[in-house]
């Protein structure tokens, strides 16, 4: 099973939602305005959480009429309404979480999202933050095998918290050996493959890669 989470973030930078499957093992979900977006785009969502104080009137009418399984909650609480459509994809146990309407619009909600990886860091998910631009995501130590996609010219590496340790580079225009990555250092940004795939390992810390095109 594979959930798509859609919030309310600026229209222009949310992808073309169809291209990432519609098939019926696939769950949408709608975080407050997101819901409207995700119908806009001709797809029914599943499930939808929020207060709903992002949408006019007319559009929560097209939403109640829209037969999806509602949660709502009051404006005021101890949750993001995001937070909570997260929490609630993770006990459903997917292989897969998709993020869209994350990013780009207030940035307290933005830098919140990317930090609510972590907290799907040691689930058997794969979790995205996904935008017109970027695909974020966060890993924990190992190697990885990444191929290039013409979509993204760019894969930047930044330490989440504290320090990477060892993290070394192959196949990619500038490549390490094991090297240290401080958090707030701008050692691996704006990093390119340089054959149609290289790798990336490191053996302490954790790190947030994002692929980006200009």
């Amino acid at each position: 099973m594979k959930i798509r989470i859609v919030a309310g973030g600026p229209d222009h930078l949310i992808p073309e939602l169809k291209s990432f499957g519609t098939s019926s093992e696939d769950l949408w979900v709608g975080v407050d305005r997101g819901t409207f977006i995700i119908l806009e785009k001709g797809i029914k969502p599943d499930y939808a959480f929020g207060d709903f104080d992002s949408v006019s009137a007319a559009e929560k009418e097209i939403i109640l009429k829209s037969d999806i399984a509602l949660n709502q909650y009051q404006s005021e609480k101890d949750q993001t309404d995001m937070e909570l459509a997260l929490q609630w994809a993770m006990d459903q146990k997917p292989e897969e979480i998709l993020l869209f309407g994350a990013t780009g619009g207030r940035l307290d909600h933005e830098m919140m999202n990317i930090q609510l990886l972590y907290r799907t860091i040691t689930s058997n998910a794969e979790v995205k933050i996904i935008d017109i631009k970027n695909e974020i995501s966060l890993k924990l130590p190992g190697t990885y095998t990444i191929e290039r996609e013409d979509h993204y010219t760019y894969i930047s590496f930044l330490a989440f918290q504290g320090e990477v340790n060892g993290i070394t580079l192959n196949g990619f225009k500038y490549p390490l050996e094991k090297a240290s990555l401080m958090m707030g250092s701008s050692l691996c940004i704006s990093n390119e493959l340089v054959n149609k795939s290289g790798t990336y390992s490191f053996d302490s810390g954790i790190i947030l890669m994002v692929k980006s095109h200009d």
